[in-house]
């Protein structure tokens, strides 16, 4: 059986913690086994005191659909506590934000791709932290994707931004724990942060392996499904190409008005990708991109998830889109995740090479070959970090 942190925070809570003012970062799959969430069980607690609660991007709810979409603070109804947004006018805790405690407890469930902003609000939340002399605690959660494959370009830190502000790979094989284990040791050195550990997971394990839980972490990931296509396919939302926001199945289908299905088909086919396969399909998103227009294009089906590479599917689609409709196909104009200048698809993928790559025709295996070679380079510094075998 696989405990979270939040299943063992009665037991695993710090000594020298005790009894402190605690501050709470957390989002709807902030749950227990029991599905039980994160602010009931800190409520109950006699370990410490709660005075404060901090959300992230989609807010402490999970209400706001889209990125960019900002939500502000409140006085929560329920315990009388500040809720104070860190995915609003500030994406970084401000002194006065952590005035009232000790330690910054956070405990979100992050879906193993590098572009997904929860653990930039951690790292953020662990600067703050450091500069204002408080204490870290992380309730470790499971990676949905497993520990063990890791995929994608390494991000070269000229592109760093909210959708990446330290080198990783796009799918990073490492939980909230491990990847502020990483922080803390190549950044924050002098930080106080403790990691309460899950119990009973191992590198292997695809979340549904865990018998936890699924919560929606955000509103457009849905299933485990959405999770594991998402290390690729959020780099659609980097062109004019609709990712599925609108449909029932985000990240899943994609599309734009000007796809002929069985045309595009054919050309993902000759890219001989392992593990998946794609059923062309026609669809009327309800919002975001292309609203309320047919679209082309294709539905996901992951046949293998264990042969399956999504960044390299995400890649080829890109490719394909492009070699079949150089005159409609467009990258996206900033601004996005709060970069003005710089090019979305370069700062999702954090370089500007893959679009290069794309635009010049470079074979999606030479392609391939130069995102394998940063992640075995960086493996040397993530292995150090790692707590689970």
């Amino acid at each position: 059986m696989v405990l979270t942190g939040l299943d063992r925070l009665e037991k695993a809570w710090p000594k020298e913690l005790k009894d402190l003012c605690v501050g709470l970062l957390a989002h709807p799959a902030s749950v227990n086994r029991k599905l039980e969430h994160s602010l009931n069980v800190f409520l109950k607690s006699k370990k410490f005191q709660l005075k404060a609660l901090f959300g992230p991007q989609h807010g402490i709810r999970g209400e706001t659909q889209d990125n960019m979409v900002e939500w502000e603070g409140f006085l929560d109804a329920q315990t009388g506590l500040p809720v104070y947004s860190l995915y609003g006018h500030k994406r970084k805790p401000e002194t006065e934000m952590l005035k009232d405690i000790d330690v910054l407890a956070i405990d979100l469930q992050d879906v193993g791709s590098r572009y997904y902003t929860f653990i930039w609000t951690m790292e953020l939340c662990m600067q703050a932290c450091l500069e204002c002399n408080k204490s870290v605690i992380v309730l470790d959660r499971p990676n949905p994707l497993g520990g063990l494959a890791i995929e994608g370009a390494v991000l070269d830190m000229s592109y760093a931004s909210f959708v990446g502000q330290r080198p990783l790979p796009i799918r990073h094989g490492m939980t909230a724990g491990e990847i502020a284990n990483y922080f803390k040791n190549e950044f924050y050195p002098s930080l106080n942060l403790h990691v309460i550990k899950m119990q009973g997971w191992k590198r292997n394990m695809w979340f549904d392996q865990t018998k936890l839980p699924w919560v929606m972490p955000s509103p457009n990931m849905p299933t485990l499904d959405t999770a594991i296509v998402y290390p690729g396919m959020c780099l659609l939302e980097g062109t004019n190409l609709s990712e599925g926001r609108g449909t029932t199945r985000p990240f899943e289908i994609f599309g734009a008005p000007f796809i002929e299905p069985d045309i595009l088909i054919k050309r993902l086919r000759e890219f001989k990708l392992s593990g998946v396969v794609f059923r062309p399909m026609s669809f009327f998103p309800t919002f975001q991109k292309h609203a309320g227009k047919l679209c082309g294009g294709a539905q996901i089906h992951v046949i293998d998830r264990n042969k399956f590479k999504p960044f390299k599917t995400g890649a080829a689609i890109l490719k394909a889109v492009r070699n079949l409709y150089p005159e409609q196909f467009r990258w996206k104009e900033p601004p996005y995740e709060y970069e003005t200048k710089k090019m979305p698809i370069d700062i999702l993928a954090g370089t500007d090479r893959l679009r290069k790559d794309i635009e010049k025709g470079e074979s999606l295996k030479n392609m391939e070959s130069w995102w394998y070679s940063e992640t075995k380079t960086l493996e040397k510094t993530r292995r150090k970090y790692l707590l689970y075998k």
